[in-house]
């Protein structure tokens, strides 16, 4: 079965620094014009950061969206048209002061394929040695360290709601990435 949609044209609703929107005209599979609209963005990074102790080191910052403080996984915006490997190596030294020598990909995830192009690659570290950390200006976070039954226990009582954070640490442990 045809799944594709066509698109008749396209244009060009919003242009900010972080994403640009566009509405595009389209036909589906099955004959039947409609429109979607959709939120371009260059993506990002996520990384599972086990320290030396089998801790996985989590940052608390507040998420203007939500308007509340929420515990994540270090991660970060990509630059356009940079390498993913590279953010993550900048991304956690910049939050977490941490540079890693062993690093694994676990991959990607589309976070909201129905609205936005983000793609987020995910990536677990380890061998972890401090070197200290320098946030990006504006950027206010804390560092914690938690075992992972902690972080299992806090997902299932909905203290972590954040869905790369979940992804992440479920794709690196499925993987295998066993403390």
């Amino acid at each position: 079965m045809n799944f594709e949609e066509k698109t008749l044209n396209s244009k060009l609703i919003y242009d900010g620094k972080v994403m640009k929107i566009i509405r595009y005209e389209i036909v589906t599979a099955n004959g039947y014009k409609s429109f979607r609209e959709v939120v371009v963005h260059n993506g990002g990074v996520v990384i599972v950061a086990l320290t030396n102790d089998n801790k996985i080191i989590l940052v608390k910052q507040f998420r203007y969206p939500l308007k509340r403080t929420i515990l994540e996984v270090p991660a970060g915006k990509l630059e356009k048209d940079e390498n993913p490997d590279d953010a993550a190596k900048r991304e956690l030294e910049e939050e977490t002061g941490y540079r890693a020598k062993n690093w694994k990909s676990l991959g990607y995830i589309n976070t909201t394929p129905g609205i936005c192009t983000e793609k987020l690659y995910l990536y677990f570290a380890s061998d972890l040695e401090y070197v200290g950390d320098h946030p990006d200006k504006g950027e206010v976070l804390q560092c914690f360290e938690y075992g992972l039954d902690e972080i299992y226990k806090m997902i299932q009582d909905g203290e972590i709601n954040d869905s790369k954070t979940i992804c992440a640490v479920t794709r690196a442990f499925c993987k295998g990435f066993t403390l």
